[in-house]
């Protein structure tokens, strides 16, 4: 079956691009196009959609607001950010609004369809390191979501999840935490399958994003001691 795409973008020539790429993938169908979050949303609500390409800066209601909303619903599409620049308070804001990740809108085709599997399968198309990056550089200047420093969340935890939680925080890989921990890599997979249960998240760029609202991790990367 088909990944059900919608491309929402107030540029129409960028909507031509990506669907004349999409359009060729045999894996792929543009299902819906909007112009901006408001035209998205009305959309959506006729359209069943798999994996929605957002754009950030868009009149009547932007990409940050139309993700929000997209995500509060259930069984909603998983939203992919489309920014123009790598350190965007947008993508920033995107992430903390239920993006499953973010990419440049001059990302080579063939990283962008891969984007659109990743995504569709339940992963996330941002590296926690870049996440981080982002964090670091913008969650001083932002609203908290009212988020405790230390949210009953993670009190779901168990010791060991709490830190594994942690090192996907802190940015490392499966294979990596496997290293630091002397765990097989699937034994950490099942873990982080864990943590996004208990904790009502998509994906590891939803636990980074918590890991900083909780104050687990400080900005700058550390954790907290």
């Amino acid at each position: 079956m088909s990944i059900r795409v919608m491309l929402v973008d107030d540029q129409v020539l960028l909507r031509t691009g990506f669907r004349m790429v999409l359009a060729a993938q045999p894996d792929m169908e543009v299902v819906a196009e909007a112009g901006d979050g408001a035209e998205a949303l009305e959309v959506l609500r006729a359209t069943q959609v798999d994996v929605v390409l957002m754009d950030v800066r868009m009149p009547r209601l932007d990409g940050v607001e139309a993700t929000r909303r997209i995500c509060a619903e259930p069984d909603a599409p998983k939203v992919l950010i489309l920014t123009t620049f790598d350190l965007d308070e947008y993508a920033f804001s995107g992430l903390k609004a239920g993006a499953s990740g973010f990419m440049l809108k001059d990302v080579p085709p063939a990283e962008l369809l891969g984007a659109i599997r990743s995504v569709h399968s339940g992963d996330a198309v941002v590296a926690p390191s870049t996440t981080r990056r982002l964090l670091d550089r913008f969650s001083p200047m932002l609203p908290s979501s009212g988020r405790e420093p230390e949210h009953r969340e993670l009190e779901r935890l168990t010791e060991r999840e709490r830190e594994v939680m942690l090192l996907v925080a802190q940015g490392l890989s499966n294979g990596e935490i496997a290293a630091r921990l002397v765990l097989s890599e699937a034994t950490v997979k099942t873990h982080v399958g864990r943590i996004l249960t208990k904790l009502g998240l998509r994906d590891r760029v939803q636990v980074v994003v918590l890991a900083y609202e909780t104050g687990l991790v400080r900005a700058g990367g550390g954790a907290k001691g």
